[in-house]
Protein backbone atom coordinates (compact mmCIF):
# COMPACT_ATOMS: atom_id res chain seq x y z
CA UNK A 1 0.00 0.00 0.00
CA UNK A 2 2.68 2.58 0.71
CA UNK A 3 4.41 1.68 -2.55
CA UNK A 4 0.95 2.39 -4.42
CA UNK A 5 0.66 5.59 -2.46
CA UNK A 6 4.07 6.90 -3.44
CA UNK A 7 3.54 5.83 -7.20
CA UNK A 8 0.07 7.56 -7.00
CA UNK A 9 2.00 10.91 -5.64
CA UNK A 10 4.39 10.73 -8.52
CA UNK A 11 1.86 10.53 -10.63
CA UNK A 12 0.06 13.01 -9.72
CA UNK A 13 3.21 15.36 -9.71
CA UNK A 14 3.09 14.64 -13.48
CA UNK A 15 5.93 11.75 -13.72
CA UNK A 16 4.86 8.67 -15.97
CA UNK A 17 4.88 6.07 -13.70
CA UNK A 18 4.03 2.27 -14.36
CA UNK A 19 3.07 1.27 -10.78
CA UNK A 20 3.00 -2.84 -10.30
CA UNK A 21 2.84 -2.72 -6.66
CA UNK A 22 -0.84 -3.40 -6.03
CA UNK A 23 -2.89 -6.48 -5.38
CA UNK A 24 -5.57 -6.12 -7.63
CA UNK A 25 -7.26 -6.81 -10.42
CA UNK A 26 -7.38 -4.16 -13.73
CA UNK A 27 -10.62 -5.32 -14.74
CA UNK A 28 -13.91 -3.86 -13.78
CA UNK A 29 -16.38 -6.00 -11.77
CA UNK A 30 -17.96 -8.07 -14.17
CA UNK A 31 -21.53 -5.81 -14.86
CA UNK A 32 -24.00 -8.51 -13.96
CA UNK A 33 -22.62 -8.34 -10.35
CA UNK A 34 -22.58 -4.57 -10.24
CA UNK A 35 -26.02 -4.36 -10.88
CA UNK A 36 -26.87 -6.91 -8.58
CA UNK A 37 -25.74 -3.76 -5.81
CA UNK A 38 -26.91 -1.31 -7.75
CA UNK A 39 -30.33 -3.27 -7.45
CA UNK A 40 -29.74 -4.09 -3.74
CA UNK A 41 -29.98 -0.06 -3.35
CA UNK A 42 -33.07 0.64 -5.09
CA UNK A 43 -34.89 -2.38 -3.45
CA UNK A 44 -33.86 -0.77 -0.06
CA UNK A 45 -31.63 -3.63 1.30
CA UNK A 46 -29.14 -0.80 2.78
CA UNK A 47 -29.85 -2.06 6.71
CA UNK A 48 -27.72 -3.80 9.57
CA UNK A 49 -27.82 -7.67 8.72
CA UNK A 50 -26.75 -10.27 10.29
CA UNK A 51 -23.26 -9.54 12.30
CA UNK A 52 -21.97 -12.77 11.03
CA UNK A 53 -23.46 -12.28 6.96
CA UNK A 54 -27.10 -12.98 5.46
CA UNK A 55 -28.49 -16.40 5.57
CA UNK A 56 -28.31 -15.77 1.56
CA UNK A 57 -25.04 -15.25 1.23
CA UNK A 58 -24.25 -17.94 3.94
CA UNK A 59 -25.88 -20.07 1.52
CA UNK A 60 -23.85 -19.26 -1.49
CA UNK A 61 -20.88 -19.99 0.36
CA UNK A 62 -21.74 -22.91 1.63
CA UNK A 63 -22.79 -23.97 -1.97
CA UNK A 64 -19.21 -22.53 -3.50
CA UNK A 65 -16.96 -24.79 -0.74
CA UNK A 66 -19.35 -27.98 -1.90
CA UNK A 67 -18.99 -27.77 -5.28
CA UNK A 68 -15.72 -25.99 -5.75
CA UNK A 69 -13.57 -27.18 -2.26
CA UNK A 70 -15.66 -30.65 -1.84
CA UNK A 71 -16.39 -29.28 2.02
CA UNK A 72 -19.69 -29.18 4.02
CA UNK A 73 -20.36 -26.43 6.26
CA UNK A 74 -23.46 -25.56 8.06
CA UNK A 75 -24.37 -21.70 8.20
CA UNK A 76 -23.31 -21.93 11.84
CA UNK A 77 -19.80 -22.83 10.37
CA UNK A 78 -19.72 -19.64 8.02
CA UNK A 79 -18.57 -15.94 8.89
CA UNK A 80 -18.70 -13.33 6.36
CA UNK A 81 -16.67 -10.32 7.31
CA UNK A 82 -15.02 -6.88 5.61
CA UNK A 83 -12.85 -8.52 3.11
CA UNK A 84 -10.26 -11.89 3.95
CA UNK A 85 -8.27 -9.90 6.10
CA UNK A 86 -10.73 -8.96 8.63
CA UNK A 87 -11.77 -13.03 8.56
CA UNK A 88 -7.64 -13.66 9.46
CA UNK A 89 -7.57 -10.85 12.04
CA UNK A 90 -10.76 -12.99 14.02
CA UNK A 91 -9.11 -15.75 13.47
CA UNK A 92 -6.10 -14.73 15.48
CA UNK A 93 -7.70 -12.33 18.39
CA UNK A 94 -10.61 -15.16 18.83
CA UNK A 95 -7.78 -17.91 18.61
CA UNK A 96 -4.64 -17.08 20.19
CA UNK A 97 -3.15 -16.23 23.58
CA UNK A 98 -0.20 -14.56 24.95
CA UNK A 99 3.05 -16.68 24.31
CA UNK A 100 1.20 -18.73 22.10
CA UNK A 101 3.45 -19.07 18.61
CA UNK A 102 1.94 -19.04 15.16
CA UNK A 103 4.15 -20.63 12.40
CA UNK A 104 3.72 -18.66 9.32
CA UNK A 105 5.87 -19.92 5.94
CA UNK A 106 8.26 -17.09 3.96
CA UNK A 107 7.50 -15.42 1.52
CA UNK A 108 3.99 -14.43 3.53
CA UNK A 109 1.57 -12.11 2.95
CA UNK A 110 3.29 -8.87 4.98
CA UNK A 111 -0.08 -8.87 7.66
CA UNK A 112 0.07 -12.46 8.75
CA UNK A 113 3.09 -11.72 11.18
CA UNK A 114 1.65 -8.29 12.60
CA UNK A 115 -1.86 -9.91 12.90
CA UNK A 116 -0.22 -12.20 15.10
CA UNK A 117 1.47 -9.76 17.13
CA UNK A 118 -1.48 -7.57 17.58
CA UNK A 119 -2.67 -10.55 19.42
CA UNK A 120 0.44 -10.91 21.89
CA UNK A 121 1.16 -14.37 20.14
CA UNK A 122 4.68 -14.96 18.90
CA UNK A 123 5.34 -15.23 14.77
CA UNK A 124 7.25 -18.49 13.61
CA UNK A 125 8.86 -17.62 10.29
CA UNK A 126 9.60 -20.66 8.44
CA UNK A 127 12.01 -19.50 5.35
CA UNK A 128 11.60 -21.09 2.15
CA UNK A 129 13.58 -20.88 -0.58
CA UNK A 130 13.08 -20.77 -5.12
CA UNK A 131 14.86 -24.62 -4.61
CA UNK A 132 11.56 -25.79 -2.76
CA UNK A 133 9.37 -24.07 -4.64
CA UNK A 134 9.13 -21.08 -2.02
CA UNK A 135 7.04 -23.90 -0.46
CA UNK A 136 7.49 -25.54 3.17
CA UNK A 137 8.66 -29.35 3.59
CA UNK A 138 6.94 -31.31 6.05
CA UNK A 139 9.96 -31.65 7.69
CA UNK A 140 10.60 -27.82 7.87
CA UNK A 141 6.94 -28.03 9.63
CA UNK A 142 7.92 -30.71 11.97
CA UNK A 143 11.24 -28.60 12.94
CA UNK A 144 9.14 -25.54 13.94
CA UNK A 145 6.46 -27.22 15.79
CA UNK A 146 6.58 -26.61 19.87
CA UNK A 147 4.78 -27.06 22.90
CA UNK A 148 3.26 -23.69 22.28
CA UNK A 149 2.26 -23.88 18.49
CA UNK A 150 -1.26 -23.04 18.06
CA UNK A 151 -1.53 -22.09 14.40
CA UNK A 152 -0.42 -22.70 11.08
CA UNK A 153 -1.12 -20.01 8.30
CA UNK A 154 -0.60 -21.02 5.04
CA UNK A 155 -1.83 -19.51 1.60
CA UNK A 156 -1.95 -21.04 -1.90
CA UNK A 157 -1.28 -19.67 -4.01
CA UNK A 158 0.77 -17.79 -2.53
CA UNK A 159 1.27 -14.17 -2.01
CA UNK A 160 3.39 -12.97 -3.08
CA UNK A 161 5.00 -16.05 -4.73
CA UNK A 162 2.63 -17.44 -7.01
CA UNK A 163 3.70 -20.70 -5.48
CA UNK A 164 1.01 -23.31 -4.72
CA UNK A 165 0.69 -26.94 -2.71
CA UNK A 166 -0.15 -29.76 -4.56
CA UNK A 167 -2.07 -32.83 -3.41
CA UNK A 168 0.40 -34.76 -2.86
CA UNK A 169 2.15 -31.66 -0.93
CA UNK A 170 -1.07 -30.92 1.15
CA UNK A 171 -1.00 -34.85 1.88
CA UNK A 172 2.64 -34.69 3.41
CA UNK A 173 2.05 -31.79 5.19
CA UNK A 174 -0.57 -32.92 7.10
CA UNK A 175 0.50 -35.99 8.06
CA UNK A 176 2.53 -34.10 10.42
CA UNK A 177 -0.29 -31.99 11.49
CA UNK A 178 -2.13 -34.96 12.74
CA UNK A 179 0.31 -35.74 15.30
CA UNK A 180 -0.80 -31.96 16.66
CA UNK A 181 -4.23 -32.57 17.58
CA UNK A 182 -3.91 -29.07 19.33
CA UNK A 183 -2.98 -26.79 16.51
CA UNK A 184 -5.48 -24.98 14.54
CA UNK A 185 -4.77 -24.66 10.51
CA UNK A 186 -5.97 -21.21 8.82
CA UNK A 187 -5.57 -21.78 5.39
CA UNK A 188 -5.98 -18.73 3.02
CA UNK A 189 -6.82 -19.40 -0.60
CA UNK A 190 -7.42 -16.19 -1.75
CA UNK A 191 -5.92 -17.00 -5.21
CA UNK A 192 -7.79 -20.23 -5.77
CA UNK A 193 -9.62 -18.76 -8.99
CA UNK A 194 -6.34 -17.52 -10.71
CA UNK A 195 -4.55 -20.72 -11.22
CA UNK A 196 -2.96 -22.69 -13.81
CA UNK A 197 -0.96 -25.22 -12.55
CA UNK A 198 -0.85 -28.69 -13.86
CA UNK A 199 -3.53 -30.11 -11.69
CA UNK A 200 -6.61 -28.46 -10.18
CA UNK A 201 -6.61 -26.46 -6.90
CA UNK A 202 -6.91 -28.13 -3.83
CA UNK A 203 -6.93 -27.24 -0.11
CA UNK A 204 -6.06 -28.71 3.08
CA UNK A 205 -9.24 -29.72 4.57
CA UNK A 206 -10.47 -31.05 1.73
CA UNK A 207 -7.30 -33.16 1.15
CA UNK A 208 -7.36 -34.24 4.53
CA UNK A 209 -10.42 -34.95 5.67
CA UNK A 210 -9.23 -35.62 9.03
CA UNK A 211 -8.24 -31.78 9.77
CA UNK A 212 -11.64 -30.76 8.20
CA UNK A 213 -12.55 -30.04 12.28
CA UNK A 214 -9.60 -27.80 13.00
CA UNK A 215 -9.11 -25.95 9.94
CA UNK A 216 -10.66 -22.34 8.51
CA UNK A 217 -10.68 -21.96 5.58
CA UNK A 218 -10.71 -18.41 4.18
CA UNK A 219 -11.40 -16.90 0.84
CA UNK A 220 -13.34 -14.18 -0.89
CA UNK A 221 -14.32 -12.49 -3.99
CA UNK A 222 -11.67 -9.66 -4.19
CA UNK A 223 -9.45 -11.57 -6.64
CA UNK A 224 -11.76 -14.09 -8.60
CA UNK A 225 -14.24 -11.22 -8.92
CA UNK A 226 -13.01 -8.41 -8.88
CA UNK A 227 -14.37 -6.85 -6.46
CA UNK A 228 -11.73 -5.26 -4.17
CA UNK A 229 -13.51 -2.45 -3.27
CA UNK A 230 -16.62 -4.16 -2.13
CA UNK A 231 -14.75 -5.75 0.42
CA UNK A 232 -16.49 -9.27 1.18
CA UNK A 233 -14.51 -11.70 2.73
CA UNK A 234 -15.51 -15.30 3.96
CA UNK A 235 -14.46 -17.97 5.86
CA UNK A 236 -15.62 -21.91 7.35
CA UNK A 237 -14.31 -23.91 9.86
CA UNK A 238 -15.49 -25.26 13.26
CA UNK A 239 -18.53 -23.92 14.61
CA UNK A 240 -17.08 -22.67 18.50
CA UNK A 241 -14.31 -21.22 16.59
CA UNK A 242 -16.39 -19.22 14.01
CA UNK A 243 -18.82 -18.29 16.39
CA UNK A 244 -16.35 -16.71 18.89
CA UNK A 245 -14.73 -14.69 15.23
CA UNK A 246 -18.15 -13.45 15.03
CA UNK A 247 -18.49 -12.64 18.44
CA UNK A 248 -15.04 -10.25 18.17
CA UNK A 249 -16.65 -8.39 14.90
CA UNK A 250 -19.59 -8.10 16.36
CA UNK A 251 -17.74 -5.42 18.62
CA UNK A 252 -15.46 -4.10 15.97
CA UNK A 253 -17.15 -3.61 12.25
CA UNK A 254 -20.46 -5.32 12.79
CA UNK A 255 -21.98 -6.97 9.88
CA UNK A 256 -20.61 -6.49 6.15
CA UNK A 257 -22.41 -3.98 3.67
CA UNK A 258 -25.20 -4.99 2.78
CA UNK A 259 -24.94 -4.04 -0.66
CA UNK A 260 -22.11 -6.09 -0.95
CA UNK A 261 -23.21 -8.83 0.24
CA UNK A 262 -26.04 -8.97 -2.34
CA UNK A 263 -23.53 -8.56 -4.68
CA UNK A 264 -21.35 -11.53 -3.44
CA UNK A 265 -24.44 -13.50 -3.74
CA UNK A 266 -24.83 -13.42 -7.48
CA UNK A 267 -21.02 -13.60 -7.62
CA UNK A 268 -20.73 -16.89 -6.27
CA UNK A 269 -23.97 -18.38 -7.75
CA UNK A 270 -24.17 -17.22 -11.19
CA UNK A 271 -22.05 -18.81 -14.17
CA UNK A 272 -18.49 -18.26 -13.99
CA UNK A 273 -17.42 -17.36 -17.32
CA UNK A 274 -15.80 -14.62 -16.74
CA UNK A 275 -14.50 -15.65 -13.76
CA UNK A 276 -12.52 -18.24 -15.95
CA UNK A 277 -11.81 -15.78 -18.75
CA UNK A 278 -9.84 -13.70 -16.40
CA UNK A 279 -7.66 -16.41 -15.42
CA UNK A 280 -7.15 -16.78 -19.34
CA UNK A 281 -5.99 -13.42 -19.36
CA UNK A 282 -3.28 -13.35 -15.96
CA UNK A 283 -2.18 -16.73 -17.01
CA UNK A 284 -0.83 -15.21 -20.56
CA UNK A 285 0.41 -12.00 -18.78
CA UNK A 286 2.29 -14.77 -16.22
CA UNK A 287 3.74 -16.41 -18.92
CA UNK A 288 4.95 -13.33 -21.35
CA UNK A 289 6.26 -11.47 -18.06
CA UNK A 290 8.37 -14.33 -16.36
CA UNK A 291 9.81 -14.96 -19.30
CA UNK A 292 10.50 -11.65 -19.87
CA UNK A 293 12.16 -10.70 -16.23
CA UNK A 294 14.07 -14.45 -16.56
CA UNK A 295 16.23 -12.58 -19.43
CA UNK A 296 16.99 -9.48 -17.94
CA UNK A 297 20.48 -9.63 -16.22
CA UNK A 298 20.77 -10.26 -12.40
CA UNK A 299 17.32 -11.50 -11.80
CA UNK A 300 15.92 -14.99 -11.60
CA UNK A 301 11.95 -15.77 -11.30
CA UNK A 302 10.47 -19.10 -10.83
CA UNK A 303 6.87 -19.72 -12.55
CA UNK A 304 4.22 -19.64 -10.39
CA UNK A 305 0.99 -21.57 -10.52
CA UNK A 306 -1.54 -18.96 -9.64
CA UNK A 307 -1.98 -15.45 -8.25
CA UNK A 308 -1.10 -12.14 -10.50
CA UNK A 309 2.76 -11.52 -8.96
CA UNK A 310 5.81 -12.36 -9.89
CA UNK A 311 8.11 -12.36 -7.48
CA UNK A 312 12.16 -12.10 -8.73
CA UNK A 313 15.36 -12.70 -6.93
CA UNK A 314 17.73 -9.99 -7.81
CA UNK A 315 20.07 -10.64 -5.28
CA UNK A 316 22.77 -11.05 -8.12
CA UNK A 317 21.71 -7.56 -9.67
CA UNK A 318 22.44 -6.02 -6.35
CA UNK A 319 25.64 -7.24 -6.13
CA UNK A 320 26.19 -6.08 -9.84
CA UNK A 321 25.01 -2.44 -9.10
CA UNK A 322 26.40 -2.15 -5.66
CA UNK A 323 23.07 -1.70 -3.54
CA UNK A 324 22.76 -2.84 -0.24
CA UNK A 325 19.40 -3.89 -0.56
CA UNK A 326 16.08 -4.57 -2.04
CA UNK A 327 14.84 -1.43 -0.60
CA UNK A 328 16.61 0.79 -2.05
CA UNK A 329 16.58 -1.24 -5.47
CA UNK A 330 12.83 -0.66 -5.72
CA UNK A 331 13.25 2.97 -4.45
CA UNK A 332 15.83 3.67 -7.39
CA UNK A 333 13.99 1.91 -10.00
CA UNK A 334 10.71 4.31 -9.07
CA UNK A 335 13.03 7.22 -9.07
CA UNK A 336 15.23 7.05 -12.58
CA UNK A 337 12.40 4.94 -14.67
CA UNK A 338 9.31 5.07 -12.82
CA UNK A 339 8.55 2.11 -12.56
CA UNK A 340 6.98 0.94 -9.21
CA UNK A 341 7.61 -2.67 -7.21
CA UNK A 342 7.38 -3.96 -4.19
CA UNK A 343 10.86 -5.15 -2.24
CA UNK A 344 10.83 -8.27 -1.08
CA UNK A 345 12.29 -7.86 1.97
CA UNK A 346 8.18 -6.59 3.31
CA UNK A 347 7.44 -10.38 2.65
CA UNK A 348 10.07 -11.84 4.74
CA UNK A 349 12.00 -12.33 1.73
CA UNK A 350 15.24 -9.98 1.28
CA UNK A 351 17.01 -9.29 -2.09
CA UNK A 352 13.70 -9.87 -3.49
CA UNK A 353 11.02 -8.22 -5.44
CA UNK A 354 7.32 -8.43 -6.20
CA UNK A 355 6.10 -7.34 -9.44
CA UNK A 356 2.03 -7.37 -10.27
CA UNK A 357 1.13 -8.25 -13.42
CA UNK A 358 -2.40 -7.16 -12.98
CA UNK A 359 -2.31 -4.39 -15.41
CA UNK A 360 -2.36 -3.95 -19.64
CA UNK A 361 0.22 -6.10 -21.60
CA UNK A 362 1.34 -2.35 -22.77
CA UNK A 363 2.45 -1.73 -19.01
CA UNK A 364 4.15 -4.80 -18.53
CA UNK A 365 6.28 -4.47 -22.15
CA UNK A 366 6.92 -0.97 -21.44
CA UNK A 367 8.16 -1.87 -17.82
CA UNK A 368 9.99 -4.94 -18.98
CA UNK A 369 11.96 -1.91 -21.41
CA UNK A 370 12.72 0.28 -18.52
CA UNK A 371 13.79 -2.57 -16.18
CA UNK A 372 16.37 -3.87 -19.12
CA UNK A 373 17.88 0.07 -19.17
CA UNK A 374 17.87 0.59 -15.57
CA UNK A 375 19.70 -3.02 -15.36
CA UNK A 376 21.98 -2.42 -17.98
CA UNK A 377 23.60 0.97 -17.40
CA UNK A 378 25.28 2.69 -20.24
Amino acid sequence: MAATARAAALRAAGRDIISLTAGEPDFDTPAHIAEAGITAIREGHTRYTDVGGTPELKDAIRAKFARDNHLDYERKQILVSTGAKQSLFNLCLALLDPEDEVIIPAPYWVSYPDMVRLADATPVIVPTKAESGYKMTPRQLAAAITSKTRLLLINSPCNPTGAAYLRHEWQALGEVLLEHPRIVIGTDDMYEKIWWADEPFSTLAEVVPALHERTVTINGVSKSHAMTGWRIGYCGGPAELIAAMATLQGQSTSNPSSIAQRAAIVALNADQTVVAEMNTAYRERHDFFVSALNALPGVRCRPGAGTFYAFADISVALQRLAWPDDTVFAEQLLEQTGVAVVPGSGFGAPGHIRLSFATAQTQLETAVERLAAFLRPA
